[in-house]
């Protein structure tokens, strides 16, 4: 096989369109190798992470493009992923690609709901998901995911260190003040004392490498939200509301909050969008309001990633210890909702990721 052949399937492959990013690979400089045989052909690809739900279709379309040109090779694609600059400080949670945080501005919106069924479609596509759960005034993981009563258990490292390791529940690593200390503990707790239990919960947990850490902040704008945004390179925050106005003036807090500390909004989600009766399927009736998280998302120049309804296996999952898009029995289109609020929310991480692989990291020797 001859260079020309060569030159020939990078241009082709070079032509593919990142579906997220809506760029060619050659404007991606995703092509970095093309090793050809008369009987084999490897492709060295590299991409923004995170990939799992774009990884199948890019290597199908890679192999139509190769064997259009060399019909008879066995194409084997070697995909890695691209370094990608963080966001603060690079000390923290080095072993986690994608930090994301589920926020909300006020309580009683679903924002623990969301993360949990979030993180359990993630890991469904195949992603190593975390879910720490930073809610310090209300820890709800360990009821979301049957875990009352569990406790952190304890590692010491080889340099000396005592480290507290996750329980792990459907594929999940989870860690949550509720695991050391009971609920109403929890509730008391104020300023330097709810700080310290954060940095305990960042510094203190010893995580696999994982693709995804979903923090499940406490509600609200003030100064411990603040705090921990700080202390936390976060990739991107989702920010959970409901439609009625009373809502998403508490919305529009939290994404000033998210821009003031230069944290990119991931987009809004919109729990509770209107309610479908099992026995009238084709009757939508929109409870609490309508339209309201987008007109939020519009107004703040960020995407509406779904609308979840409301539904008996959402809320019934919470208590039971089973997040909905994980429950076989919970109905297809909402299953198929969560899955896509996750996808959308792994195009923004992608976007995000692209810019900032973009960014040059600036190093000062002495």
């Amino acid at each position: 096989m001859n260079q020309e052949t060569i030159n020939n399937i990078k241009q082709s492959v070079g032509s593919i369109v990142d579906p997220d990013l809506q760029r060619t690979f050659s404007e991606l400089k995703a092509v970095h190798d093309i090793t050809l045989t008369d009987a084999s052909c490897d492709i060295y690809i590299e991409l923004i992470p995170p990939l799992h739900w774009i990884a199948e279709t890019i290597e199908n379309e890679i192999k139509s493009k190769v064997k259009a040109i060399v019909p008879d090779v066995e194409v084997t694609i070697h995909v890695r992923e691209k370094q990608v600059n963080r966001n603060g400080n690079n000390n923290v949670l080095t072993n986690v690609t994608n930090l994301i945080a589920v926020a909300s501005g006020k309580g009683g919106v679903g924002k623990s709901t969301v993360a949990a069924n979030l993180a359990s479609a993630l890991m469904l596509q195949g992603a190593k998901v975390g879910l720490l759960d930073a809610d310090i005034y209300g820890p709800s993981a360990p009821t979301m995911f049957g875990l009352q009563g569990a406790t952190m258990q304890a590692e010491k490292t080889e340099d000396g260190r005592i480290l507290g390791t996750p329980n792990k529940q459907y594929g999940i690593e989870i860690a949550s003040i509720g695991f050391v200390m009971q609920r109403d503990q929890a509730a008391i707790l104020r300023g330097p004392m709810l700080a310290g239990y954060f940095k305990t919960l960042v510094d203190q947990i010893l995580w696999s490498d994982l693709d995804f850490l979903i923090f499940d902040l406490p509600p609200g704008t003030g100064d411990i939200q603040l705090t921990l945004t700080q202390q936390i390179p976060l990739t991107g925050a989702v920010i959970v509301t409901t439609p009625q106005e009373i809502a998403l003036a508490d919305v529009r807090r939290s994404i000033a909050m998210f821009r003031k500390v230069q944290v990119d909004i991931l987009g809004v989600v919109e729990n509770m969008s209107y309610f479908i009766p099992p026995d009238a399927p084709e009757k939508k009736y929109h409870i609490f309001g309508k339209g309201g998280g987008s007109i939020v998302a519009n107004e703040s120049g960020v995407p509406l990633l779904g609308e979840l309804p409301i539904n008996l296996a959402v809320r019934s999952g919470g208590d039971d210890g089973l997040p909905a898009v994980l429950n076989p029995d919970t109905d297809f289109n909402v299953v198929e909702t969560i899955k896509q609020i996750a996808a959308n929310v792994v195009k923004e991480t992608r976007i995000v990721n692209a810019r900032r692989s973009e960014t040059p990291v600036i190093q000062i020797t002495l």
